[in-house]
Parts: C-alpha cells; sequence; structure tokens
C-alpha cells in the first residue's frame, strides 16, 4: 500500500502561507495566530512535492524546537520519515530532509557555515538579530532547479523587532534589497479555529493586557513599544467619578492574619529596594512599607554596604506595629548569591538574621505578572494597591519606559529598582489575567468550512 501525507484543513491566512512564493516571506503578527503548525505543514508539504530538496527548521533554543516542531514531526510525519536523533534529521520517504536546527548564542552560528538549503524556516524571527538573519539567509543556496526561500514566523517585539518591521512591515528597503522579493501575510489568534476551539478564553486572557500589549499580541500591531511601561497604573483617581479606579491608598492597620512577604533588589551605586507587602485572603497584595536606598538624587544610590542596609531592616521588622512578631517572607533577586568578590550579599543578609528565598527574575513573564496585577477589573478593583506613604514605588513606576533593544521589555536604563522589586514579589504568588467571557464570545468566528484535506501529489501550488 502506497503513503500518503495527508494535511489538516488550514485555515485561510495559512492557506495563504502555503500558497506564498516570495522569496523572504513573513507570516505572524499576533499572538496565537498557528504560526508553528503552518511551518511545520509546509516543510512536509514541500518535501513531497520536490523529491530530494533540503529543508531548514530553526528556532531560537532546543527546547523550544523540540516542543514546537521535533515532537509534533514524529507524530505528524508518522511512516512517511524516519528521525535520526544525533542529527536532528528527518529523512523523508522520496529522498527530502527536514533538518531541526537552533543557537543558544552567537558563537553556534558556525555551525551553519558550508550548510545548504532550499528552503529554510525561522520560527519566532523575532528572537534573533538582525546580523542572525544575515547569516542564516547565506544558507539558502544550491545548484539545482529547487525553489529557494526563507520563511520566517514573527511577533511584535522582541530583540529583533526593529529589522523584522523594517524589512515586512514598512518596507524600508536598502541597498541592494529587492521590495519585489518580501511578503507579509498577517495572522491574528481569531484565524486560528483550532486553537478557538481547544481555549476559548485565550483571546479574552489577551484582551486583559495593557494597551499597547494588546495592540500587539491580539491585534499584531508593530507601532507600539514607546512611551510609559506601566500604562495602567493609576496613581490620581481625582479625573474619575468613581474613585475606586485607583492603585494608590491611604494606609490602613493590617490585618493579623494577613500575610507578609518582603521583596528586595540590590543596589549600591544605583538605589536598592526594600519592600513589604501585605497580602488578604483573596490573594489581593497592598505595598505598605518601604525602605529604599536613594541620596536624594533620581537613580543615585547611598552607597551603604550590605551590612548597613540588612541591619536597617532587621530594625525595621523588629519595631514597626505592622511587622513585629510577623512571619515575613523574604524574596530576592538570584544575583545576590552570586560571589563575584569576598562575601556574597546573602551572607550579609544571613548574618544580620534577614533571610530570603531566591526570586524568579525571569523578566517578560514578570512583567506580565505586574501587568496582570496592575489591571482592573469591571467593578475597578485592582490585586495590587500602594500606601500612599510609598513614595519612592509611587515616584519611580510611571517613569518607566519601553525597551528600544527589546520592545516587551522594560529600559533598565530607568530607576527601575522598585520595579523589579515588585517583579520578584509578583513572580512568587503568580496570577491568572482577569477573563471576560463576553468578549470571548464575541470574537469568534464560524469555523472554516472549506475541505482541504488533500493527497500530497495534489499540492501542486508549492
Amino acid at each position: 500500500m502506497a503513503l500518503e501525507y495527508v494535511c489538516p484543513a488550514p485555515n485561510t491566512k495559512q492557506k495563504q502561507f502555503f500558497l506564498e512564493r516570495h522569496k523572504y516571506v513573513g507570516y505572524g503578527g499576533a499572538r496565537g495566530g498557528g504560526k508553528s503548525w503552518a511551518v511545520r505543514r509546509k516543510a512536509a508539504l514541500m518535501c513531497f512535492a520536490y523529491p530530494g530538496i533540503r529543508i531548514g527548521i530553526f528556532r531560537r533554543t532546543y527546547p523550544e524546537l523540540k516542543a514546537n516542531h521535533i515532537d509534533p514531526l514524529i507524530t505528524e510525519l508518522g511512516g512517511c520519515a524516519r528521525y535520526i536523533k544525533s542529527e536532528r534529521v528527518f529523512n523523508v520517504v522520496g529522498g527530502s530532509t527536514i533538518k531541526l536546527a537552533y543557537a543558544d548564542c552567537e558563537a553556534d552560528l558556525s555551525r551553519f557555515q558550508g550548510q545548504e538549503y532550499d528552503i529554510f524556516f525561522i520560527d519566532e524571527a523575532t528572537q534573533i538579530p538582525e546580523e542572525w538573519w544575515n547569516k542564516l539567509k547565506a544558507c539558502v543556496r544550491g545548484v539545482n532547479s529547487f525553489p529557494k526561500r526563507i520563511y520566517i514566523t514573527c511577533n511584535p517585539g522582541g530583540i529583533g523587532h526593529a529589522w523584522v518591521k523594517r524589512l515586512f512591515i514598512t518596507r524600508a528597503y536598502r541597498d541592494k534589497e529587492n521590495p519585489d522579493d518580501y511578503a507579509f501575510i498577517q495572522a491574528l489568534p481569531s484565524d486560528n479555529k483550532a486553537l478557538m476551539e481547544a481555549s476559548p478564553e485565550y483571546i479574552a486572557q489577551l484582551e486583559s493586557l495593557p494597551a499597547k500589549l494588546r495592540a500587539a499580541w491580539l491585534y499584531g500591531s508593530w507601532d507600539i513599544f514607546e512611551g510609559q511601561f506601566f500604562e495602567e497604573f493609576i496613581d490620581d483617581p481625582s479625573h474619575y467619578e468613581d474613585r475606586r479606579w485607583t492603585h494608590v491608598i491611604e494606609p490602613f492597620e493590617i490585618p493579623e492574619y494577613w500575610r507578609i512577604y518582603r521583596s528586595f533588589d540590590w543596589g549600591y551605586a544605583k538605589p536598592f529596594s526594600c519592600d513589604w507587602w501585605a497580602v488578604d485572603g483573596d490573594g489581593r497584595a497592598y505595598l505598605i512599607l518601604q525602605y529604599y536606598g536613594c541620596s536624594g538624587e533620581p537613580n543615585e544610590g547611598l552607597k551603604l554596604d550590605a551590612y548597613k542596609v540588612f541591619a536597617e531592616v532587621r530594625r525595621i521588622e523588629r519595631e514597626h506595629r505592622w511587622l513585629k512578631d510577623k512571619n515575613v517572607s523574604g524574596i530576592a533577586d538570584p544575583a545576590i548569591w552570586g560571589k563575584q568578590t569576598g562575601e556574597a550579599i546573602i551572607e550579609a543578609a544571613d548574618k544580620c538574621g534577614v533571610y530570603f528565598s531566591k526570586g524568579d527574575n525571569t523578566r517578560i513573564p514578570g512583567w506580565m505578572q505586574v501587568h496582570y496585577r496592575l489591571a482592573f477589573d469591571e467593578d475597578g478593583r485592582s490585586m495590587i494597591y500602594f500606601f500612599n506613604t510609598c513614595k519612592h514605588a509611587i515616584r519611580t513606576l510611571p517613569t518607566l519606559q519601553y525597551s528600544q533593544t527589546i520592545p516587551e521589555d522594560l529600559d533598565s536604563d530607568g530607576e527601575d529598582h522598585f520595579a523589579d522589586s515588585m517583579r520578584y514579589f509578583c513572580m512568587s504568588r503568580p496570577i491568572n489575567p482577569i477573563v471576560s467571557a463576553t468578549k470571548t464570545e464575541r470574537v469568534l468566528d464560524p469555523l472554516l468550512s472549506e475541505p482541504f484535506n488533500k493527497r500530497y501529489k495534489n499540492y501542486d501550488f508549492l
């Protein structure tokens, strides 16, 4: 019995991706658009349409490569291909190959010297800098009759945001870049019918994000990531008739049963930030107290040694009525466990009786947790509040800007020390974004009814 490869029905945007024949093709623009699925299926279809063709699929890290491509392809190709694990290659019936590749750092790109591909896919291209793009596209060559193309998938944001936007969105080409070589297909989460069926709440989760992130991740806007990073932060509710819409509140006495947490970001020449949070029975957090090491000039530290800092932290916790006799849980930047020269910062904390657990300092997921907490529900309530006595937190949050190199990140040149401390705390108690069922129902479209299951030999448009 002859083997055949059957491709499940693509959605409208995936079908456009399958049909696209430009030399450089961009696909995506928003989260959840079904990009990895389209890459795998397009690669397989090209293998069967052009026996002997050499195809590469690139992802930034091996775990992403394995989860998004290697493992699914083993299942999807079935008996039509043999996977050689040591080489990360699928040998496809008919003589075609699919090579799976990644690069943890720039030095890893040396592995691509001398390699030749006819078709090359770069999944999540905004995760790589433009220099990597130029080196990887040089691998697409060969003296044969096969098509020579590069397909990229992408979302706004990431270190490659600028070059992807320039080539595929604004189309601002340089010398020797031919505009006729480039095409872009915009895909939104609502285009991905499989995702909408499996996770109908996904759209509502994206809709709960701050306006700029929502514009990028839900609607695929590339003209964002500039200006105020915490745009949802409201410190002055005077322009609202309903005063509930604010994050800054008057202090109140903390109930005895509330848990107290301490978060910490170290600084010497720059400010340090030690922050105490009270958490109520609903998981809502309140910044109740702050010890901030600032000289009085913006972003300038006190240059205190660690022992003096932690001795003062210990004194505050022994004497303050909200903290004394409390079992305070501490979370800090893992960097203070490092020993660059001499004693680690954490050793000074331990000797002063101030104890910390290592915080999770991953940046983008951490900032998302901060955004989730700052969001308001339909009743004007947030999951995080700030006592108006915590002046440095209230002062610095509105000044922080988006990064110009990693647009989803915060610009670390700003006075971000309290923000980092808050991020460690939020990552220690992660929450889900606010989800509105009515919003989810509103954006769902009927499933595509067009039948698109075909044998590979009928894919004559590849």
